[in-house]
């Protein structure tokens, strides 16, 4: 099962003010929301267990068009990769249960 999906976080998010003043840049716990509930669209409910990697590389601006890319999607685990063009914006690897869903 492969899944991609595009982003693009308004420039008046309630999270971004304050990070950081006259130059700001999504912050990284919001991207990884987006790249959860990506997920999610592909795979269905599910519960995070564990984000064993997360590596941001570049910054993200407000506005700026974001791709979130799932080299890998498995039963139970997602590697994913953020790009802005073909400039990489992080990458990591997320780890989910499907199954007993309160």
């Amino acid at each position: 099962m492969t899944a991609d999906a595009r982003i693009v976080i308004a420039p008046d998010h309630p999270a971004l003010p304050g990070h950081f003043p006259g130059r700001p840049i999504v912050p990284g716990v919001l991207l990884l929301g987006h790249v959860l509930a990506a997920l999610e669209r592909a795979a269905g409910p599910l519960r995070l267990t564990e984000i064993p990697q997360a590596k941001f590389l570049g910054a993200l601006a407000p506005g700026e068009p974001c791709t979130i890319e799932f080299p890998a999607l498995g039963a139970g685990e997602a590697r994913f990769v953020c790009r802005s063009g073909a400039r990489a914006i992080a990458r990591g690897t997320l780890r989910f249960r499907t199954d007993a869903l309160d």
